[in-house]
Parts: structure tokens; sequence; C-alpha cells
């Protein structure tokens, strides 16, 4: 045994005993962060704009603060990469988190010396509730892996920029550094089918025992590790114990991921944002993640069904519901206030709260009313996986056909087998039905006759990965959306799948 696994255990149990002082009294710690933060934004420009001076009560501030979206926050950063200081939180920010937006552009994120911590601290914290609960901390022996985007930052008035997986890429524990991979002149490499070529040559013959990374993107580097050694990964890396991911929901990539590796193994559930680390898998007993209610970021919520309502209601932790989905909005110590993140949450606990992502607030499809999410066309997805177990998926997404040259309107389903049903049309109705269960509207418009039963339209292998090549967004942390309301990324895909 290493002396980092030995080391591990007692750190392990150090934060696992302090977490708990704030788990089971959220509330109180909500509170903690709410009044020291509005502290720290008093003498900013926006906490001048917005009367901060006044603001005693979650009340007052959400009467000063409206909720905002990042083109409302862009006037600030815009003064912040014009030289100035003390803009919406104390000094400069660290860093900028670049990001790219659907409707923005790219965005730029600011992450600060006081806000950093959050990220890093907590992606720490996911690894060391692992270790604390299963005892394995022999994999911080072996070699790691992090697949993320480019460490290498720009800079703009002085303040670095880069996307935040490269951010924390600099902020790795000194201890770690000596066995994570892949080296920094392969991280940056821009190029990501180059890149993985290099992390394959880097990685084949050491003993890697942590991977990490969005799961279509891990499940690209084990098909070219197949391809070169015809092994499964158990074979090529049989210290291989804890696989860690976050931004998509691992279930359609479950299967196929566990065929390639050849073995079930450990999985760690992340939930990072470059607003916020919003929550992590703490346990490996229980559903959903915990959310990180005393690191920085206070928490507020509307709920989905009343996020585009002209006055919806904002609720503190302490309000919400079990099983309801609701719009994340942000206040933190980088300078965020009423920030709407964008993605909604579903909480399955309030003892402590666990949440499970349930999709984009602005993912869904509603041509007709139906209003479609994202949580609903993943477990119709994962219904109909498991009617017809010999099916793989490689990725999906699902867009309307409002004015097809034929018969009525439908929802296209655009989906990327590594190994399609045998009977596609059974396939394509066990999606359906299992959609109208769960969703009402879509099963009123579908009995009405105002859509016919969804469509299934096959992609021919490697769609995807072409399709994010011709956007500039292949590997890293991009991730193509679930559904959409138009037709942009459907028609993007069926152009370069020809």
């Amino acid at each position: 045994m290493g002396i980092r696994s030995v080391v591990s255990k007692p750190l392990a149990k150090w934060v696992v005993e302090r977490q708990r002082e704030w788990m089971y009294q959220p509330a109180d710690a909500q509170q903690r962060w709410f009044k020291r933060l509005v502290d720290g934004g008093r003498t900013t420009i926006f906490g001048r704009d917005h009367h901060f001076k006044d603001v005693e009560t979650v009340s007052d501030f959400q009467q000063a603060v409206p909720v905002r979206d990042y083109e409302d926050l862009k006037p600030y950063i815009e003064q912040i990469l014009a030289g100035g200081t003390d803009v919406l939180w104390k000094g400069k920010p660290l860093y900028f988190a670049k990001t790219s937006g659907t409707t923005s552009g790219t965005k730029y994120i600011p992450i600060t010396s006081d806000s950093i911590p959050n990220h890093i601290n907590s992606a720490r914290d996911a690894l060391l509730n692992y270790i604390n609960e299963t005892g394995n901390g022999a994999f911080l022996d072996k070699k790691l892996i992090f697949l993320s985007g480019s460490p290498e930052l720009d800079q703009k008035a002085g303040i670095n920029i880069g996307r935040l997986s490269g951010i924390a890429n600099h902020h790795v524990p000194a201890y770690l550094r000596t066995n994570q991979l892949p080296s920094y002149e392969t991280n940056i490499i821009d190029d990501w089918e180059a890149k993985l070529e290099r992390i394959i040559d880097e990685t084949l013959t050491q003993p890697m025992s942590l991977i990490s990374g969005i799961p279509p993107w891990v499940q690209m580097y084990f098909d070219r590790i197949q391809e070169r050694t015809g092994k499964l990964i158990k074979d090529v890396f049989p210290d291989f114990s804890v696989f860690v991911y976050g931004g998509v929901n691992f279930e359609p990539y479950r299967a196929k991921l566990y065929e390639s590796i050849g073995k079930r193994i450990d999985s760690i559930e992340t939930y990072p944002a470059s607003e916020g680390f919003i929550a992590f898998q703490d346990t490996q007993t229980e559903e959903g993640l915990l959310m990180l209610l005393d690191s920085g970021i206070f928490f507020e919520f509307i709920a989905a069904d009343e996020y585009f309502t002209e006055n919806p209601r904002r609720l503190t932790i302490s309000e919400v519901e079990l099983g309801k989905n609701y719009a994340v909005i942000i206040n933190n110590n980088a300078g965020l206030w009423g920030y709407s993140i964008g993605d909604t949450v579903k909480f399955v606990s309030r003892d402590p709260y666990r949440l499970l992502v349930t999709g984009r607030i602005k993912h869904f499809i509603s041509a007709f009313g139906e209003h479609v999410i994202g949580e609903e066309v993943e477990k119709a997805l994962q219904h109909a996986m498991q009617q017809h177990p010999e099916t793989e998926v490689v990725e999906f997404t699902v867009a309307p056909m409002v004015s097809p040259k034929d018969g009525l309107p439908y929802h296209e389903w655009l989906i990327e087998f590594a190994t399609p049903p045998h009977d596609s049309a059974a396939f394509a109705r066990d999606l359906d039905n299992r959609l109208t269960k769960l969703n009402v509207y879509y099963e009123d418009l579908i009995t009405g006759a105002i859509l016919q039963p969804l469509k299934l339209t096959n992609l021919p292998r490697g769609a995807f990965q072409r399709y994010m090549k011709s956007q500039g967004k292949l590997g890293g942390q991009n991730k193509v959306p679930r559904l959409a309301n138009d037709r942009k990324i459907a028609d993007g895909l069926l152009a370069t799948s020809l």
C-alpha cells in the first residue's frame, strides 16, 4: 500500500465528519452564506447598483436582484474585461472560464480567489467520500487520467482565460501530479483526434486506476484502445477500478462502457459547472448527488413549470419539494447574482439534500405545447433499451419535424447505435409508448391526431463525432444537447452524415 492511499483514509474521514456538520443543518449553512455573500458584495459596482446596503433578508435580496442570464450579466463582464475592479466581486477575477452559450456566443464566467476552492475542493471531496465509504484508496497509488480541455490559458485585462477543466488542471494537488496523465504537452493539443492518439500512446502501458471524463469521449478513448490492442479495457488496464464522470446522464452509455471495460467498476458522478461545483455522489448506496450547500454558493430554485412566467417564485433550499423539477439559480463569491445556470434538477432526498440533474431549462421540445424535457427522453430511451437488450447507443438527440412532406408532424429521434435493435419499428414503438406515459401533453397530442408517433432515424457510426468536429466542438467537455425546439442540430447531423 502506497503513501497516498495510507494518508487518504484519515483525510477522508476528517472531510466527511466536517461535511456532516452542514449536511444535516442545510438551512443554517445557506443562511450563513447568504449573509457573507451580501456583505462581500456591498461595495462592488453591482452591489451599489442593486442597493445591497439595504438588503437584510432573502426577500430584500430577491426584490433588489432579478433573475438573470448571461446577456443580463454581460455589461458587468465587459467592465471587468475593460480593466475594471470591484465590479461583481471584490478585486478582479482570478480566471474567466470560457464556455459556449446557445444564444450568447462565447461566455466568460468569473472565478475568483474566493470561489476557486469550491471547484477544487469539491472535486477532491467527491473522491474522499468514495474512499471513506469503500475503503478503496489504492487507486491513488497508480496512474490517473483526466480527459479534459486544454490547460493552456489566454489572457484578457490581465486575467487568465480558459476552459474550466483546463483551469482545474492547474490546481491538481502536487501529490497527484506525479501520477496524473496525460502530460501537459499532450493536453494542450487542440485537435481532439490527434490528442486522443497521443493520450493512448502515453497511457497504454501505464497502470491506469482512475479514468475521468464525459462518457461519450471516454467511450471514444476505449474504442481506439480496443482497435489498437484487440483487448477489453480490463485486460489493458487491470488496475482500473474507478470511473469519474459528469456532464451528461450516464444511463444511455452505461451498457456500452461496461461492455468495453469487460467488468463492472465503481463510478462517481459529479456535477461541476463553470458557474460553480453544484453536487457530487457522496455514496455508492443511495440515489442522487449531495448538494453542496456550504461551499460559497447561496442557491435559489424556480419550479420549471413557472420559470417562463412573469413573476416566478424563487425558493430557498428549505422550500423545495421532492420529485419536482427546478431551475437552479446561484449567487456566489465569484460575483454571480441571481444567475440562472440553465440546468434543471429534481430532489430525491431532503435529509440530506440529494438531487438528480434532469436537463436544461431551455432544451425542450414544445412545438405544439408538449414541453418534453431531457429527463423524459432519457427515461424513454432507457426503457426501450431494456426491452431490446441487444441494443447499444453511442449518442442521440431529438428534434421536432413541424412540416413533413407527408402526414402529421412528429418528433424525430436521431440515434447513432453501436448495436442497433433487431426490430427498429418495435424499438420506436416502445420509445413512443413510454414517452406518452411520461408526458401527458405528448400523449394528448398523439391521441388527438395532432402529432403522429415518433420516427427513428438511424445515423451511421461516427455521425455525432463528425457533426461535433464540423462545429469545432470535438472532445473535451463538449456535449450534444439531448433535444431542441428547432432543427438546427438535427439538420446539421443529417448533413454531415451524407
